[in-house]
């Protein structure tokens, strides 16, 4: 008698057939079954009626003993809790029925090809569905490694998933975002009170068509972001109504500056051709509208009421020749000389010629200097300017009075030079105008301060860096090349 199968398995099987027939079943089943199955069910002896040569047979690298009869068998191995017969010989089936006990399952031949055919449907299910899992998978691992945002919504535009990117960025978990309206997470879509009357989700899932449309919100640095969403349609299985919508957001700040740049430029352009045409054909008129005015002053017989008008007309006048000034100053490439200058310097000198304006209109000014800053090659008067042009529009951000800081210092690429104050800050429809000529919100002058602060800073490579709160303040940042190492060894050479 051979030793019980210990093996746990949950069917423990005897086998019943004659040679062919049993190779046959063999073969099937290991051809047939997966790995799971093959867990469960252990084949532990085989029986051939009739037959005196036995054929060896193996199961996981092991021998299955076989025998002359299937009494021989279940002697041997009490253990057997199921036997298969495979031959579907009528009378071997009907002795077995009644020889087998009933904690011996009878399999006849019909029955066992069921379910091996049920197995092959199994395994091919499993296949299916790892091959399901493996598109999924490599689907998911492509939509979380792009750069835009991404989100699913359902017809309430509420939020049933979103990839990896979009996550991160609002910094929680994917579950604790989900059954959120996609307004909260692309803040400024389709609110008209930030001047965004399109909503590209409501149209797509009203028109089923594609929508896109542009955002900005203010950062908790406040700086402005720009973004560019996208919306497609997901129709049902007839194609005719849309039950999902996918959303995409992409950050368009940096394109969004380049444009505003070449925008500039060819602003600058425009105003260069205008003020070269009001030089001469404004100017002359003016001087000679001026000269005459002055000649009346000084006539006898002239009465106060008049003298007052002419005095208005050459005031008038005055600013006129003013504004071309500035205008043909401002279209004109900087030729200034440049030099090596300590910045820490430039701001003491600025900072005691500015402390009385500061003081007349209640503004504490604070000056904190980085001594270890590096020293900048460019022009000294010019960068006072920028200065002083920046601490004049902080200064009418607070008429009320508040803090000005005036700080140096250096990043890796850069000498820092910021100007920081209380006033009411820059509204998000303004900030990119902020910086573009005959802009002012004041009222009054040609509002070319900050246009000429931004086009100094540019012209010496280095950039002016805006941010603002409204009702808080801003901060302006002009980045100075610093004076290279470089150019003093080839000095020295």
């Amino acid at each position: 008698m051979s030793a019980p199968y210990n093996d746990e398995k949950r069917y423990v099987v005897g086998v019943i057939g004659d040679i062919p027939a049993l190779l046959t079943f063999w073969q099937l089943f290991k051809d047939q079954t997966n790995d799971q199955v093959l867990k469960d069910i252990g084949i532990v002896a085989a029986a051939l009626p009739g037959e005196t040569v036995l054929p060896e047979a193996h199961d996981e690298n092991r021998q299955i003993p076989t025998y002359a009869g299937y009494r021989a068998m279940l002697e041997s191995h009490p253990e057997i809790n199921m036997v298969i017969e495979t031959t579907g010989r009528t009378g071997l089936v009907h002795e077995l029925r009644g020889y087998l006990p009933a904690s011996i399952t009878l399999v006849e031949r019909g029955a066992a090809n069921f379910f091996i055919n049920l197995l092959t449907k199994d395994q091919i299910w499993v296949a299916c569905k790892a091959d399901l899992l493996h598109t999924q998978n490599m689907l998911k691992t492509i939509i979380d490694q792009l750069d835009q945002e991404i989100l699913f919504l359902d017809r309430d535009g509420t939020v049933i998933g979103m990839n990896k990117t979009l996550a991160d960025r609002v910094g929680r978990p994917k579950h604790t975002l989900m059954g959120r309206s996609y307004r909260e997470l692309f803040r400024g879509t389709g609110d008209p009170e930030n001047g965004y009357d399109v909503d590209p989700v409501g149209q797509t899932l009203k028109d089923q068509v594609p929508a896109e449309t542009v955002t900005s919100q203010v950062g908790e640095d406040g700086r402005v972001q720009y973004f560019r969403i996208y919306t497609y349609p997901v129709f049902d299985e007839d194609g005719k109504s849309v039950n999902h919508v996918v959303a995409i957001r992409r950050d368009i700040t940096q394109r969004t500056a380049i444009e505003n740049r070449l925008q500039q430029a060819e602003k600058l352009a425009s105003i260069g051709e205008l003020s070269t045409y009001m030089a001469h054909e404004i100017r002359n008129p003016l001087f000679t509208i001026s000269g005459f005015a002055n000649s009346l002053m000084r006539a006898e017989g002239m009465d106060d009421k008049a003298r007052e008008k002419l005095s208005i007309i050459l005031d008038e006048s005055k600013r006129l020749d003013e504004i071309l000034k500035a205008l043909m100053n401002f279209t004109r490439p900087t030729e200034a000389q440049v030099a090596e200058m300590d910045v820490n310097a430039l701001v003491e000198a600025t900072m005691d010629v500015m402390s009385l304006p500061c003081a007349n209109q209640g503004v504490e000014p604070s000056v904190s200097l980085d001594t270890s800053v590096a020293r900048v090659r460019a022009n000294p008067d010019l960068i006072k300017q920028c200065l002083i042009n920046l601490i004049k529009n902080a200064l009418e951000a607070m008429e009320g009075g508040g803090k000005l800081f005036v700080t140096t210092g250096m990043n890796r690429d850069s000498v820092l030079l910021s100007v920081e104050d209380t006033g009411i800050g820059v509204a998000p429809e303004i900030r990119d105008k902020v910086f573009s000529p005959f802009f002012s919100t004041k009222g009054k002058g040609a509002g070319l301060g900050l246009a000429q602060t931004h086009k100094i800073i540019d012209e010496l490579g280095g950039e002016v860096d805006l941010v603002s709160k409204v009702g808080l303040g801003t901060k302006v940042t002009l980045h100075l090349p610093p004076l290279l190492a470089v150019a003093e060894s080839e000095k020295s050479e």
